[in-house]
């Protein structure tokens, strides 16, 4: 196999490329300058080398804690509880959460043989205990697929005899979308979380 080959390969197990984009994307580095390509490459291995999960909530760090969990002004008494990391940062984007977070790793699925021990719900359950009442609102923004939902109610079911309060990200209609090109079941779930003007 050629190196060509093997380099199209490697992108198109990315998520979101497919083969053709894959070599698009090989072309792309053959005829830029080699400089670039190199560059590409050490980031691509100090990436490699340096980054890892934080040890408290598993975000991307290059350290053992994340920025996030060695702020203190951040608010201890609400979590907000995410399926992958790099949801953390679309969070972080929005300047409005200032609380902590936690990164489950995926979400239940039990058709793939993903249950609660697959996923890092033991450490988050762990992480409220140990706060002793801290923890005074946990955030559970997974994802509104199936699995993310049953994900939602799985942790509801076990986090609320902590004592801490489970709430949802809210569901509903986009910000500058008209109502006649907005699917039903969205419909249904802005409705359902109306709130007072």
């Amino acid at each position: 196999m050629s190196v060509i080959d093997r380099l199209t390969d490697e992108f198109a197990r990315l998520p979101g490329i497919g083969p053709k984009t894959a070599l698009r994307l090989v072309h792309h580095l053959m005829k830029g300058a080699r400089d670039d390509t190199r560059r590409l490459s050490r980031a691509l291995q100090e990436m490699a080398d340096r980054i890892r999960a934080c040890e408290v909530c598993g975000n991307f760090t290059e350290h053992e804690r994340c920025e996030i969990c060695t702020n203190p002004r951040r608010d201890e008494a609400v979590l907000c509880v995410v399926e992958e990391a790099f949801e953390v940062g679309a969070i972080e984007r929005t300047g409005q959460f200032r609380g902590r977070f936690h990164v489950l790793g995926g979400h239940l699925s039990p058709l793939d043989g993903i249950g609660p021990e697959e996923l890092d719900i033991p450490r988050l359950l762990r992480r409220i205990r140990e706060a002793d009442g801290a923890v005074e609102e946990v955030i559970v923004a997974t994802n509104a697929s199936v699995e993310g939902e049953a994900t939602a109610v799985y942790l509801e079911d076990t986090i609320r005899p902590l004592g801490a309060r489970v709430t949802r990200l809210a569901r509903g209609i986009p910000v500058g979308s008209d109502l006649e090109y907005v699917d039903g079941t969205t419909i249904a779930e802005a409705l359902s979380g109306r709130r007072e003007m």
